[in-house]
């Protein structure tokens, strides 16, 4: 797993999964094509900001819908974007779950934190500078920023290696998530220095310390 800028101890979330030219084109507003929907318990939508699916039962219990509203809100709040008007859609699952996910869009099958699908290409046109901001939709017809995938069994022990509290884990990783849908990157290293400091200036907004 990449590491953190300057010898970091803390682990990097890991890149967005870049969908090929076949998948851009089957995503409609608010659904994710590539989730299971059926069968899994599915959160949000109304005025939330984030549709929730739960497909391992243990993110019902750590109550991943709420925690995600909160931290992608902070994510959108931090770069002056309102929460209205936008839709990201998050799958709570496992490590087999997203280790597929992993081989199908990255090549890479093992298991991985987080993933992240952003509906289209936001990223900024020279390296080091932010993204565009994206325009937001109505109520009733949210812009979709994309989509999220987070696995337990990873976050879980990532925690308690870096000995911190899952929940703070998980809000860095939805954080890390939803900037990406938003343009962000950490390939370059300008882009990665731009990158953590908005996690680490949007975490601080939360009370979660510093991840890196």
């Amino acid at each position: 797993m990449p590491q953190g800028i300057g010898g970091r101890s803390a682990p990097r979330p890991e890149e967005e999964a870049k969908p090929d030219d076949e998948t851009k084109d089957l995503r409609p507003a608010g659904r994710a094509i590539r989730f299971a929907w059926l069968g899994a318990w599915r959160y949000g939508r109304g005025m939330d900001l984030v549709e929730t699916v739960i497909e391992d039962a243990r993110w019902e219990a750590f109550g991943l819908h709420p925690l995600s509203e909160r931290a992608a809100g902070a994510a959108l709040a931090g770069l002056g974007l309102p929460q209205a008007g936008f839709m990201i859609s998050l799958m709570g699952c496992d490590d087999a779950r997203i280790a597929t996910l992993n081989a199908d869009f990255r090549g890479k099958p093992k298991p991985t934190n987080v993933l992240s699908w952003p509906s289209e290409d936001r990223a900024a046109e020279f390296v080091g500078e932010a993204p565009e901001p994206p325009v937001p939709g109505d109520a009733d017809d949210p812009e979709s920023l994309g989509d999220i995938a987070i696995a337990w069994e990873t976050c879980m022990r990532e925690a308690e290696e870096q000995g911190k509290p899952m929940a703070d884990h998980v809000t860095h990783l939805i954080v890390h998530g939803t900037l990406h849908l938003l343009g962000y990157d950490h390939v370059e290293e300008e882009d990665a220095e731009l990158m953590e400091g908005l996690e680490v200036q949007i975490l601080a907004s939360l009370g979660v310390s510093d991840p890196y």
